[in-house]
């Protein structure tokens, strides 16, 4: 039997193909997801990894077998999904494991308008479902009447969409370097950048989902190392690396240097607020404190949520927010059904890098005012222990607050630090800021001390 506390997490189910993953357990999860959304139609996408064109058709079986009509987008980015889910109103799933290795497989599944499943709103529901299917008990009953199965091609609608909220087509000429990994910004990227002022220079734009350039995780500094390098050789404005899914988007600037996406988050919150005036901004504990400045600066409201895309969203739809984002390089729209879309944020970047006559580096500038640690993971045997003595380290001082929105957080004038356990792993994260490098080593080195002790 599959292990399906390893495979069900949060709203993205992820397993090791063929070892967990198989097509009969796709057609249960097509069919639970049938039944607990109560879907009379549903949309279903998948990424370029070997194992998801068969997985993606086996859940649409799934789910006709259940009554249920499915439309089949085939290739495409989860945020393409997103957009048939909210443009065509259905419920959807797209199979990818995003950034994982070439082995490993997945679902993230939404509502109709591209509403996250969460594990309160229906993902233990078909967690339950499907562990009853696998162990003999009923499941979903196939209907006498099966749903349709068609198939339709929305990239040209999603480019559309995109291009009408981001208009590029008035900017100075651009030169962009693209590194998709091998995934499918390859695929979402030629039509979406097609007749604009950009000479696009492409890289890894072959669907390959065993990764042989190197893995689609920009996240990991070692993966854009290619990427930083062209750009340098081509004298390129700006590059942009997609995650294997393309739904996050990381920037490096005309020296080939990172931007981090903070400021890229305090940057469309600028021009969100510009056609949004007094709208409110989320933004996860993480982000730079520049993210609140700018926004506050913008005459909006920052909210400040826990880390996850799950409560990014939650507030989106709580707050009416017009946009949200997280220093992982998740950006949520209101105007894209406050899904996250990597290449909108993208083409806000390009549309302010080419509305002025400055470089990417001085545009940033502005927005990056703070030096940070980026994240460091720490392995420990007992991740309570290590917690409560961290917190004891600090907990009475009286130039620190402490608050535990998510793992502890600590504040003080000139500097600050955050360290959350990992849900999936023995580690704590440790994230630090301060208005100096000098101090983020010092605060980095006191924290990490005592984890580590």
């Amino acid at each position: 039997m599959a292990d399906l506390s390893q495979i069900v997490k949060a709203y993205d189910v992820r397993g090791v193909v063929p070892d967990q993953w198989d097509e009969t357990l796709a057609e249960f999860f097509g069919a639970a997801f049938a039944q607990v959304t109560g879907a009379t139609a549903i949309v279903v996408g998948h990424d370029m990894r070997p194992s998801s064109p068969g997985l993606s058709h086996a859940f649409g079986r799934g789910a006709a077998a259940c009554g249920v009509d499915v439309t089949e987008i085939g290739l495409c980015s989860t945020d393409e999904l997103y957009f048939a889910s909210g443009q065509l109103s259905l419920p959807g799933a797209m199979f990818t494991a995003s950034h994982n290795p070439a082995q490993y497989n997945g679902i993230k599944m939404c509502r109709a308008g591209a509403t996250p499943v969460g594990q309160d709103t229906g993902l233990a529901e078909i967690r339950s479902l499907v562990e009853g299917r696998l162990d003999g008990g009923p499941g979903p009953e196939a209907t006498g009447t099966p749903g349709e199965i068609t198939q339709r091609d929305v990239l040209g609608d999603y480019a559309a969409h995109l291009r009408g909220l981001v208009g590029l087509s008035g900017i100075r000429p651009l030169k962009v370097v693209v590194d998709a990994g091998n995934g499918m910004g390859g695929h979402t990227v030629p039509t979406v950048f097609e007749g604009l002022p950009l000479d696009l220079v492409p890289m890894y734009f072959e669907l390959d989902g065993t990764f042989p350039n190197h893995e689609a995780n920009p996240l990991d500094p070692k993966n854009i190392i290619d990427l930083q390098a062209r750009v340098r050789a081509e004298g390129a404005d700006i590059g942009l690396a997609f995650d294997g899914d393309a739904d996050r988007c990381f920037v490096v600037d005309e020296n080939g240097d990172p931007v981090a996406p903070s400021a890229i988050t305090a940057l469309v919150a600028a021009r969100e607020l510009a056609k949004h005036p007094g709208g409110t901004v989320i933004h996860n504990l993480i982000t730079s404190w520049s993210v609140p400045e700018v926004v506050k600066e913008h005459g909006g409201k920052p909210v400040r949520t826990r880390v996850g895309h799950s409560f990014i969203k939650g507030e989106m739809a709580r707050t009416g927010a017009i946009f949200g984002g997280e220093h992982s390089a998740h950006y949520y729209f209101r105007d894209f059904w406050n899904a996250d879309t990597g290449m909108l944020a993208a083409m806000h970047v390009l549309a302010a890098l080419g509305e002025q006559s400055g470089p990417l580096s001085s545009l940033v500038a502005q927005y990056d005012r703070y030096a940070a640690s980026g994240e460091i993971n720490s392995t420990v045997i007992d991740q309570t222990d290590r917690m409560a003595a961290v917190k004891a380290a600090y907990e009475g001082r009286e130039d620190t607050a402490l608050d535990e929105l998510d793992g502890l957080t600590a504040t003080a004038a000139d500097w600050w630090f955050n360290l959350r356990p990992s849900n999936t792993e023995p580690l704590l994260r440790l994230n630090v800021e301060a208005r100096d490098a000098a101090t983020v080593e010092r605060v980095r080195d006191e924290v990490l001390g005592i984890v580590r002790a």
